[in-house]
């Protein structure tokens, strides 16, 4: 199967070891760089040390009172959201003429020269509305760039087709799907453009928006040593993406590009918030998993031709669960303390023929699966949708092997989605 355009191998391999957005569509061989040592790490000490060495900083506005922090222009904030106030602009989009507000954050400076931003958000599209999120950074000399757009949003499909805008290189930073390359920045802000059609009276909102920096090497550290939550395993659902093969040929067709929907499938299901089977009835019985086929129209990214956009994904997620968001962790240790919090996470990992015993494809460019828990002696427990039969799905990876399959490429990537009876982990070391 081949990639989509804006993620094609060989593109992927210019881009380097940390290529964006390395997701589910196309198993083929993976881009490797450097050994990465089997032997366990000691634990506590080096956290410190991967801190510095992996620099991250994840940055959300996610309350009343985060949000009164930002700029609000024509845009209310009250109860958790910034919701569309008043018109202060308008925008023809697809023939048709909007009229907008917007919310600017503050800036953020996360301590280093960041190379990378991936924004995620939490949004309400009511009627023919839909956001916009944007993005700009400015250098150690205080020089700006341009906005960027990272994604043209709405919840449904039924007026505004999801879509992002890969290029946009005027200033030296680009966009690639969902990922924002900016070498060399020190601070970013991000910009929330709530649209509605002219003369309604819909108040489309965001409730949570936030973004990832990142500075990564191309090598994954020493791998990890196990941590809290040894023996420790929840309870997730098994879906596998494989028996939807041919479904919905406009939303990518099933089978190997779903991976990302089914794995977020899989973690709504854990909570008990699957979208009710009236969202989905649409789907002709005797679809087994419908809501998966659900998921994947509603992840759709119509530029990059597929489901795997990460904040689609988790913006999907986030009126289910009540919480979800993109970051990046550092290591194993890092998501031990989801687990033992009882939160499952999706994680990206991307390996060549030979590097992941197991599992049920032979390699791949990028494939989402659910991490749901650790062996007694730290070996990484899955829920791995690319198995051909629920009964597959759950699967048990060397530690060190998986760990490299993470970190190398996606950068030790996650989707973080919970509810709200599983507050976040103590003890943040700034990616989340």
């Amino acid at each position: 199967m081949s990639l989509p355009p804006s993620r094609s191998l060989s593109r992927r391999t210019l881009l380097g070891a940390l290529a964006p957005a390395a997701l589910g569509l196309g198993y083929v061989a993976a881009v490797t760089t450097g050994p990465t040592s089997s032997r366990p790490a000691d634990g506590d000490d080096l956290e410190a040390v991967a801190a510095a060495s992996r620099p991250i900083a994840f940055r959300q506005w996610d309350s009343t009172a985060e949000l009164a922090t930002g700029r609000s222009i024509g845009a209310t904030v009250a109860g958790g959201r910034a919701t569309f106030g008043r018109a202060t602009g308008t925008k023809t989009q697809g023939g048709t003429r909007y009229e907008t507000s917007r919310w600017d954050s503050p800036w953020v400076t996360p301590g280093f020269a960041f190379t990378q931003l991936i924004p995620s958000w939490s949004a309400t599209t009511p009627k023919d509305s839909f956001i916009e999120v944007r993005v700009r950074g400015r250098d150690a000399a205080g020089r700006t760039t341009s906005w960027d757009l990272m994604a043209r949003w709405a919840l449904w499909d039924s007026f505004t087709k999801r879509t992002t805008q890969s290029g946009q290189s005027d200033d030296g930073t680009s966009v690639d799907t969902d990922t924002w390359s900016a070498p060399g920045l020190r601070s970013w802000q991000v910009r929330v453009v709530l649209a509605r059609k002219a003369g309604t009276t819909a108040r489309p909102s965001i409730d949570a928006v936030g973004a990832v920096a990142s500075a990564l090497p191309a090598t994954a550290p020493p791998v990890s040593a196990p941590g809290v939550a040894r023996g420790v395993v929840l309870d997730v659902p098994r879906y596998s993406q494989m028996i939807h093969r041919g479904h919905y040929p406009q939303w990518g067709s099933g089978g190997e590009a779903w991976c990302s929907p089914t794995s977020t499938s899989m973690v709504l299901g854990y909570y008990g918030r699957l979208p009710r089977p009236a969202s989905y009835n649409w789907v002709p019985q005797g679809h087994t998993d419908p809501f998966v086929d659900y998921a994947a129209r509603q992840t759709y990214d119509h530029a990059y031709r597929g489901t795997g956009n990460w904040p689609f994904n988790t913006a999907y997620a986030a009126p289910l669960a009540g919480k979800a968001f993109v970051t990046r962790l550092r290591s194993l240790r890092e998501a031990e303390r989801f687990i033992k919090a009882g939160i499952p996470l999706v994680a990206s990992v991307t390996f060549a023929r030979g590097e992941l015993d197991g599992a049920p494809i032979s390699s791949t460019a990028g494939h989402l699966l659910v991490i749901v828990g650790f062996t007694a002696t730290g070996d990484v427990v899955v829920n791995d949708p690319a198995a051909t039969t629920r009964s597959g799905v759950r699967r048990t990876y060397d530690r060190a092997q998986l760990e490299k399959a993470w970190l190398t490429r996606s950068g030790g990537l996650v989707y973080v989605i919970r509810d709200s009876a599983h507050p976040l982990p103590k003890g943040s070391p700034g990616t989340w």
